[in-house]
């Protein structure tokens, strides 16, 4: 007689018991303490059973009531594709009293405003019941040839309703709301649409970006999570670092973060909380989305993209596992105040596949939110952990990537452009000296992954994740940068700009060399650990080639041959991180 082994068992990686809803419920019942944990994600490959035995918090008959109650856990019992999309309950038209009249809430806005700059208009309605569930606002906005958009309205808090877009034309533009709320029904206005310094948001430019202007953008990345929920000190000693550091785009997440370095509790939350400390879901706390407005426009001032994160799994508040009605709220809500800013970019969630219990139609149905009712139409991507999403979904401008193995990373940009949209590495692993692999690397190997991801013609972002006795680290709370990565990222956007187009775009380089550039007219080879000293190089002798020697690392440019062509040597310094650039000569 045979025995069927139990789907879930001590041997068990606790990845595979937190995907399945049933097995995670148990945990959830049985383990609070693991479940809730701040180290929870560095778990995951550990055994059950191991993780289990070493959780001081645990009785034995914790464990074994555990182990138990898994192994009646069926292969199979648990669906987790159906769809949990919550069935829409509609604004009453009842709201307000019978008899009040249409149109007749007072508004304010500027007469005028600058091409891709923010304009809003203000509404003074009603405030009874729960205005963030019981009102639908909307607003069409119609300009000159045609142009025309629909927005998502908000309420503010304390009877106050907003409206805001971003005109992408110059001319004269006007809005007319609707709304199940007769006063703020049918509102109408004019508005001019002037000249502007704005460069507009950036969009996709083939395998690269420009600003809606035309104007080139290199995405030069950060990652910040949690640093808008630390206390204006520390915020703000982030936005100094930042003025003075490279980059220009950010990752950072909307809900506060919950893991290892992170333990401290945020002095704001999105949502409102009852008298008994929990949060409703169902009302939003104005005043912290406010400050989050802020930052981001404090973040534009800077030059900086806000890669905003809508969904994580670093979560010990319950805003991970929400129910689908205020998850789809949630979306809704972000999507009505924060598309209108010229900055921002969406995220639907940073490693999607360690949110076990979202489905893909989760994911689809907030992407499909976000572009109905985004009219700025920002880029969208969706990052992964272990698993990799689609990446050719539609509604998915960019390639966002976390490395899939733990050695070639940026060395994955050739083969993750096969989607033919940009390719941004948003997580490569960090700078730094913390115990997990994917934050201790040197700047050495930062800045040769960035080179090496860049001559693959993608975009790999920055990290840094050095041991601070106060917990502040640059990947989660921002504050100062202690690596030695930066400085050298601004030097690779350098000699990118200095590419034809402003873009290093792959051509064919040699087995051991990756290259980029235009075929003839200018050639970048990179040969990153290697550190020959001297190279042949072969090319068409009807073309002449001035030659530098790129110094990543001590970034400096050398011309060492003027009007080469054929079959050439050129000697090098026998180091690491060394690139060669060939310019037609003049």
């Amino acid at each position: 007689m045979t025995t069927t082994e139990p789907t879930f068992g001590a041997r068990t990686a606790l990845w595979d018991v937190l995907r399945d809803p049933s097995a995670a419920d148990v945990l959830r019942r049985h383990a609070p303490s693991i479940v809730g944990s701040t180290l929870l994600h560095t778990f995951h490959s550990q055994p059950l059973g191991l993780v289990l035995d070493t959780e001081e918090e645990l009785s034995t008959a914790d464990r074994e009531a555990v182990l138990a109650e898994l192994a009646q856990i069926a292969p199979g019992s648990t669906d987790r594709t159906a769809n949990q999309t919550p069935a829409p309950s509609a604004p009453s038209a009842q709201y307000e009293p019978a008899g009040t009249a249409v149109g007749s809430a007072e508004t304010t806005h500027a007469p005028s405003v600058g091409r891709w700059e923010r304009f809003e208009v203000v509404i003074a309605g009603p405030a009874h019941g729960n205005p963030f569930t019981d009102v639908e606002l909307t607003a069409r906005f119609l300009g000159p040839d045609g142009a025309a958009a629909e927005v998502l309205g908000f309420y503010d808090g304390d009877g106050r309703y907003r409206i805001r877009f971003l005109p992408p034309v110059e001319g004269t533009w006007r809005f007319e709301t609707a709304s199940n709320a007769a006063s703020l029904d049918r509102l109408a206005g004019q508005f001019e649409v002037t000249a502007s310094t704005s460069r507009g948001p950036v969009r996709v430019d083939g395998m690269h970006f420009r600003y809606a202007d035309g104007t080139r953008y290199l995405p030069i990345g950060t990652t910040a999570y949690a640093w808008t929920h630390q206390g204006d000190d520390l915020e703000e000693r982030t936005l100094r670092t930042l003025g003075s550091a490279p980059f220009t785009k950010i990752r950072m997440c909307v809900f506060p973060k919950s893991y290892t370095f992170n333990s401290n509790e945020p002095e704001r939350f999105p949502f409102t909380r009852d008298s008994d400390g929990g949060f409703l879901l169902d009302r939003f706390d104005p005043a912290y989305w406010a400050h989050l407005e802020q930052r981001i426009d404090e973040l534009d001032a800077l030059g900086i993209e806000a890669d905003l994160i809508l969904f994580h799994a670093y979560d010990r508040w319950g805003f991970s596992r929400m129910d689908p009605a205020s998850d789809d709220r949630y979306v809704r809500y972000a999507t009505a105040r924060l598309s209108a800013f010229r900055n921002v970019w969406w995220s639907m969630a940073n490693e999607f596949d360690l949110l076990f219990d979202k489905t893909e139609a989760d994911w689809e149905r907030w992407a499909g939110i976000v572009q109905r009712w985004d009219a700025t139409d920002h880029l969208r991507s969706i990052h992964n952990c272990r698993v990799v999403y689609d990446q050719g979904r539609p509604w998915i401008t960019h390639v966002s990537m976390q490395r899939t193995d733990a050695y070639k990373t940026a060395e994955m940009t050739t083969e993750w452009r096969r989607w033919q949209k940009p390719v941004v590495v948003d997580e490569c692993a960090y700078e730094g000296n913390i115990d997990q692999g994917w934050g201790n690397i040197s700047g050495e190997e930062m800045v040769r992954r960035c080179w090496e991801g860049a001559v693959r013609g993608g975009y790999v972002g920055h990290g840094e994740t050095y041991v601070d006795p106060d917990e502040v680290l640059w990947w989660a709370k921002g504050g100062d940068l202690h690596g030695t990565s930066p400085e050298r990222m601004a030097f690779l956007a350098r000699i990118t700009e200095e590419a034809p187009g402003g873009v290093l775009e792959p051509v064919a380089g040699d087995w051991d060399a990756p290259a980029a550039g235009v075929v003839g007219e200018h050639v970048l080879y990179y040969f990153g650990f290697s550190q020959p000293t001297f190279r042949r190089f072969f090319h068409d002798p009807s073309t002449t080639w001035d030659v530098d020697v790129i110094d990543t690392w001590n970034t400096t440019v050398e011309t060492v041959a003027r009007g080469v062509s054929g079959r050439f040597v050129v000697d090098l310094p026998g180091r690491p991180y060394i690139a060669v650039r060939l310019r037609r000569a003049a």
